[in-house]
């Protein structure tokens, strides 16, 4: 009988060796801007750039490619970060009212790629310390750390704190010197009695060391009170009695004078002279956005320069009732004033400047600005002080990311193009240069293309590990727009007199890129695509609009021809209520619909689109609409509202999903077909209901025929095969839908196929039309979504993109022997074959235990130990953040990872894979983490730092050394690291996700690619059960029964 169907295959030792060259699962880097920064700190000497964030992450950064990371046990936030300049060390003080010493160490030989690496760093933590309180009081509060101050010796380390006491530590041992501690008992003895008034000094502002006397230190109090404290004697050399409370203290260069700032928006200037114990009076004071009420400079910076006047830097200041919200930073030098206008909080800001002993002057080069969204650098030395692109950091949320597509092994030509086209933006140097990038050069230049809410498609070199932006281009200028200029007559920024009486003052400037506010929402991007070799680029948006751009290397101004596709010209009835359509410059498809699937045939001067409604097919050489097909349903109602109606709310999507999993839950018990339309489904179903299923696989629920939005198209692609019969091949349109529809179309283009330009009686190319005919229909039988639709050769291999076999720029497809079509749809993978569409394979996915296909791609995966060996590998991402790697065609599985966290249905619908085995996805809006399936193509980083210390981990103060918790090492609450191979990079390879600030269950992002209510409905359904698909083994002997209608 069935008995032995699904005997389960033995392990074959020679493939598993085979599988262990091929597959390795690594999260390498992490691109974009770091989510929630909190702290910044900056090395002169190794010019390194620290940032922490409110997760508890550290990262370094250097020159472009050298990259550092480290995470603390604890998901607190690092408040302050400190270096020890010229060492590789650096302190951070957290949240938590701890102390952690970090040091960048050598790690051990390891194999990567199946090449050994040497002479890399990484960062690790070495040593922790938690000031105690003091005796007799209960509260920890007086002795919580408010400011560090690290002496240039680098061995003592001030700590001030809220109760006003000043502790000193030992470094590296992060030891307390008791016979040191300063409290505020003592400088209150020392105060004349007419400042004491029975007031508290206040917590400790601010500590800064003497430039040019070692051993002294201003500390700033709350009250308003800096005192001059000699470390070496213990007395107080100076008092300054302010009488405003103070927010940030800094020296100038010689030591004469300093300068502080206060919480009423203004600062004073204070002498610094012998003999004078006690000054009363700043030398000078100023509020300088007075006289009405200003906010606090937070902090304050004074730099002088060979010209003479200094460059003063400062936060805040600004006027409170009427400037009060806005995030500003002032640079003033002479009669130079300018108002840096950002879009983000200013988290904190530093300059890069001389700080060698022997220079005069701090000649101040540039001005480092962390902002809350983003990083902003500021040319010092050009005139107007133009702000510099950054070379990584770049903040890919300036508007919200809606979609993503990767382009492997980019043709020179087109690499040039983009690179002179966005030279203009890459001009100057880079301040922040320490470190030596050991990583190779890459064999070959990547493309990450992001598509934005604010229609805005982004170029990304995401060849290494340094995401550096290439081009930005916009489509916003296509449309007549909701907020265009010229549509408001009133608007006061159009009128010259209104924008001189504004210049005036304060004199603002915008700066930065980070706007996450869209103007028109229609305008935001939902597919692209790119073809390498002709330079076609296809983007499509929110309102239906396709458009078709050349990249060209010389500007161009011209009419854009427009052409309409009517989706439902065969339809009646059916009401469009959602947004309307955007209307050309100089007509796109109807309804505007949200356009939810797109293709490129660049040879064939073709691209097809699909939409909630149907697909079409456009010739844009020849500007002529070749096919519009409808795949409504007469109960797809919402389909017709559109995602911006107000009609669909929450409560009724959330309605629709409890009555699905209801009617799921019903359908499982009852499973018996009341209405069959024919004996052969009758014959199917009660084959299905006997068939003995697989252990490693569960039945699949079929679904309701009348499911909404089961219109929605989404997938279409182009292919060259076999569809009207065995002998002839041609071009072929394929289009999956929702349902679990699949339409294909057989397409006549003049040029292309089996001669029928000659049958026509032999007319020219440009005369005749490309015309699509409809040869094959099918209709999964569980009416799932259909993901993904790709033609296989006689050789079971994907077929080369538009120009490649043409080209001779890959091996030629076999048109020899059968092809046959992989359809993966939500449930199970497929394989048919062709043009008979008969089943030969098939692999089931267990939908109604919450996995369901969210992602899928082809991927050429190379050996490590062979130079020649290759395989075309099935990836497969589901709702639960598994990869499932199958063989094709006969769908073996060959290995599953964890990769992304089941709650994290953002980070989810936003993976992209690459080609050649790597992938990318959101962890947060402004960050990508970059992950690598193939044990042999890794992009990492591989990093070295000259130091003035040996390159030995320190050891603690018990003699033990802490193991590496280096580069985002995952630590449980209950402090056991998980395993990870030893750390020796710059970013180690991770087998968990860094931390991030999306473990908490009430985060949501701005936004991500194809996050619809589906999405949600999965969420809300997932079992707990974290064995779903743990145990998935090979499957022989299945039986290829066809279940199609």
């Amino acid at each position: 009988m069935m008995k032995f169907r699904f005997r389960r295959q033995g392990t074959d030792p020679q493939r598993e060796k085979i599988k262990q060259e091929l597959f390795a699962f690594n999260k390498t880097v992490e691109h974009g801007f770091p989510h929630q920064p909190s702290a910044l700190a900056f090395d002169p000497k190794l010019q390194l750039m620290a940032i922490g964030t409110k997760s508890g992450a550290i990262k370094i950064y250097g020159a472009p490619g050298v990259e550092f990371t480290g995470l603390h046990k604890d998901t607190t936030a690092v408040t302050q970060i400190h270096f020890l300049p010229g060492q590789g060390r650096l302190l951070s003080l957290l949240d938590d009212n701890t102390i952690h010493l970090w040091e960048l160490v050598a790690g051990p030989l390891r194999e990567v790629g199946g090449v050994k690496k040497e002479g890399v760093v990484s960062l690790q933590e070495v040593n922790t310390y938690s000031l105690p309180g003091r005796p007799g009081i209960e509260s920890c509060s007086a002795t919580r750390v408010t400011v560090l101050l690290l002496l240039k010796s680098c061995d003592l380390l001030c700590v001030g704190t809220e109760g006003g006491g000043v502790y000193f530590l030992e470094v590296p041992s992060l030891s307390l010197k008791d016979n040191q501690t300063l409290l505020q008992d003592q400088i209150t003895h020392s105060l004349p009695e007419d400042y004491r008034c029975g007031k508290s000094l206040g917590p400790v502002e601010a500590l800064q060391e003497h430039p040019q006397q070692s051993g002294k230190i201003l500390i700033g109090y709350s009250r308003g009170l800096v005192v001059l404290w000699d470390l070496s004697t213990r007395l107080a050399e100076q008092l300054f009695l302010g009488k405003q409370q103070l927010e940030s203290l800094v020296w100038e260069r010689s030591g004469n004078l300093f300068v502080c700032s206060h919480n009423d928006g203004g600062y004073s200037v204070w002498a610094v002279t012998s003999g004078n114990t006690c000054n009363h009076q700043p030398v000078s004071s100023t509020i300088p956005y007075g006289p009405f009420p200003c906010k606090a400079i937070s902090k304050i910076l004074w730099r002088t320069t060979q010209a003479g006047s200094p460059v003063l830097l400062y936060s805040g200041g600004m006027p409170r009732a009427s400037y009060g919200d806005r995030h500003c930073l002032t640079i003033q030098q002479d009669k130079d004033h300018v108002t840096l206008d950002f879009t983000s909080r200013v988290i904190d800001f530093f300059t890069v400047h001389s700080v060698e002993q022997e220079r005069e002057f701090d000649e101040p080069s540039a001005l480092v600005v962390l902002l809350e969204e983003e990083l902003v650098v500021i040319d010092l030395q050009t005139p107007g002080w133009p702000s510099m692109p950054t070379p990584y950091l770049a903040p890919l949320h300036s508007s919200a990311i809606t979609c993503s597509c990767h382009i492997s092994s980019v043709p020179p030509k087109l690499w040039e193009r983009l690179v002179n086209a966005g030279k203009a933006q890459q001009s100057r140097h880079w301040p922040i240069c320490g470190g030596k990038n050991l990583a190779p050069p890459p064999k070959q230049q990547e493309l990450l293309l992001t598509g934005h809410e604010d229609g805005t498609v982004r170029f990304w070199d995401a060849s290494g590990v340094a995401l550096t932006p290439l081009y930005k281009l916009s489509t916003a200028n296509v449309f007549h727009t909701d907020c265009d200029p010229s549509d408001d007559p009133q608007d006061p920024s159009n009128d010259p007199d209104m924008q001189q009486e504004e210049e005036e003052w304060p004199p603002f400037r915008k700066v930065g890129c980070f706007d996450p506010y869209s103007d028109d929402p229609r305008l935001g991007i939902q597919k692209i695509s790119l073809c390498k070799y002709s330079n076609k680029l296809v983007v499509a948006g929110t309102a239906g609009q396709v458009i078709v751009l050349g990249l060209s290397d010389e500007r161009s101004d011209h009419l854009v021809d427009v052409s309409v596709v009517d989706l439902l010209y065969d339809r009646e009835g059916f009401t469009w209520k959602g947004h309307d359509r955007l209307e050309p410059r100089s007509k796109p498809c109807l309804p505007p619909a949200s356009v939810t699937a797109v293709a490129l045939h660049a040879e064939w001067n073709l691209i097809a689109f699909g939409t909630s409604h149907g697909f079409g097919l456009f010739d844009y050489h020849r500007r002529n609409a070749v096919l519009a097909r409808c795949t409504l349903h007469p109960n797809d109602s919402l389909a017709m509202e559109g995602p911006l109606s107000r009609v669909k709310s929450l409560k009724k999507s959330l309605r629709q999903s409890f009555r699905r999993i209801r009617k799921s839950r019903v359908s499982g018990k009852k499973r018996t077909i009341t209405t069959p339309t024919s004996k052969v489904q009758e014959a199917n179903a009660a084959l299905a209901e006997q068939e003995e299923v697989a252990p490693v696989q569960r039945r699949i629920e079929p679904r309701s025929a009348d499911d909404s939005l089961s219109g929605v198209v989404r997938c279409v692609c182009f292919a060259d095969t076999f569809l009207r019969d065995g002998t002839h091949h041609g071009p072929t349109l394929w289009a999956g839908t929702n349902s679990g529809s699949v339409y294909a179309y057989a397409l006549e283009v003049p040029g292309v196929g089996s001669g029928r330009v000659c049958e026509r009686g032999g007319a020219s190319e440009s005369s005749v039309c490309v015309e699509a005919v409809l040869g094959k229909e099918i209709q999964l039988m569980h009416r799932a979504p259909v993901v993904s639709i790709c033609v296989l050769d006689g050789r079971g291999k994907p077929l080369p993109d538009p120009y490649e076999a043409s080209q001779d720029l890959a091996i030629a497809p076999d048109m020899t022997n059968a092809h046959s079509v992989l359809i993966a749809s939500e449930e199970q993978l497929k394989v048919f074959s062709l043009p008979k569409v008969s089943a030969k394979t098939k692999f089931k996915l267990t939908a109604h235990e919450g996995c369901r296909v969210r992602k899928v791609a082809m991927v050429v995966f190379s050996s490590t130990a062979q130079e020649d060996y290759s395989e075309h590998t099935l990836v497969c991402l589901t709702n639960l953040g598994d990869m499932h790697l199958f063989s094709i065609p006969a769908l073996r599985p060959q290995v599953r990872y964890d990769c992304i966290r089941k709650e994290d249905i953002s980070g989810i619908a936003s993976c992209v894979f690459t080609k050649n085995g790597q992938g990318f996805y959101l962890i947060s809006p402004s960050e990508y983490e970059r992950f690598s399936l193939s044990a042999k193509v890794l992009t990492e980083p591989l990093c070295f730092v000259q130091l003035d210390r040996p390159l030995e981990p320190t050891s603690t103060s018990d003699g033990t050394t802490m193991q590496p918790q280096a580069n985002g090492t995952h630590k449980n609450q209950m402090g056991q690291a998980e395993e990870e191979p030893p750390s020796c990079l710059s970013s180690p390879i991770l087998d968990t996700p860094l931390d991030s600030p999306l473990s908490c269950a009430d985060l949501t992002l701005d936004s991500t690619a194809e996050l619809t209510v589906e999405d949600v409905r999965d969420f809300l359904t997932v079992d707990e059960a974290e064995n779903n698909l743990k145990n998935i083994k090979e499957e022989e002997g299945r039986s290829t029964g066809i279940l199609i209608n």
